[in-house]
């Protein structure tokens, strides 16, 4: 089955950059569009940053855009999230997920990603 593991996750000061990992498990991982989302305290689960399965395009939110990046290796089945001048408003806990199907667009719905990692905590202070 698949497994999605995020790791990287932390206390930083505003201003400052922390980079979050996802290491994949239980198929192909190089076949398959990926995601990073975050859920703040009291609020809806929001969209950061997609990226497809080649990794040759990303989709980012506005709220990120700019500041943050998202890559892959497919060698190492594995997605990450680098984020640069880190704000207050962007403390909440970061998930990684995987589109279900092989080779298909991005997307900025939870709802078409069928696969979850159980998420890190990322925690900006001012």
């Amino acid at each position: 089955q698949v497994q999605l593991v995020e790791s990287g996750g932390g206390l930083v000061q505003a201003g400052g950059s922390l980079r979050i990992s996802c290491v994949a498990s239980g198929r192909t991982f190089s076949w398959y569009t990926m995601g990073w989302f975050r859920q703040a305290p009291g609020k809806e689960r929001e969209f950061v940053a997609a990226i497809t399965w080649s990794g040759g395009s990303t989709d980012y939110a506005d709220s990120v855009k700019g500041r943050f990046t998202i890559s892959r290796d497919n060698a190492k089945n594995t997605v990450y999230l680098q984020m640069n001048i880190l704000k207050p408003e962007d403390t909440a806990v970061y998930s990684c997920a995987q589109r279900s199907g092989a080779f298909t667009r991005m997307g900025r719905s939870a709802s078409e990603y069928n696969y979850w990692g159980q998420g890190t905590q990322v925690t900006v202070s001012s």
